[in-house]
């Protein structure tokens, strides 16, 4: 019986470090490609066209733990705000993380002041939501 519930604590402890370890990798090359478009923003004034996103996904660290990487920057405007999401990835792991969202937000490349971040899957497709226009939600259905 001990050896079982040794067993069964191990398995655990692998399973929740293999999900630290690939949320860990998903954040590193959404950091890194929060660079690139910042360094992209300060040279020609504007968050670079999907395409140029498309090409540096294939030099990122992690690049296959991104996986559906949304790229909202044709539905950024003047009047967006800091908070606006400018990149997005479905992250799903094992408990206890579950699934959320590697969110890369207007401001972190604008100032330079902030970093990818965990947002939870409910919370997440709320703020999306709010964020959305209903031609962007139209053109994402499409694409499933």
């Amino acid at each position: 019986m001990t050896v079982v519930v040794i067993t069964a604590i191990v398995v655990f402890a692998m399973i929740v470090f293999k999900n630290f370890v690939n949320r860990s990798e998903t954040m590193r090359a959404m950091e890194h490609l929060r660079r690139g478009i910042k360094q992209y923003r300060d040279e020609h004034g504007s968050v670079p066209p999907q395409t140029w996103v498309d090409r540096q996904r294939e030099n990122l660290p992690g690049d296959i733990k991104l996986g559906n990487l949304q790229y909202r920057a044709r539905w950024i405007t003047f009047e967006s705000g800091p908070d606006e999401f400018l990149a997005y990835a479905e992250a799903s792991y094992n408990l206890p993380v579950g699934k959320g969202y590697i969110v890369l937000r207007l401001g972190a490349v604008l100032r330079d002041d902030g970093h990818p971040e965990w947002i939870e899957g409910k919370e997440f497709k709320r703020l999306l939501a709010q964020q959305q226009s209903p031609e962007e939600i139209q053109i994402l259905q499409k694409q499933q």
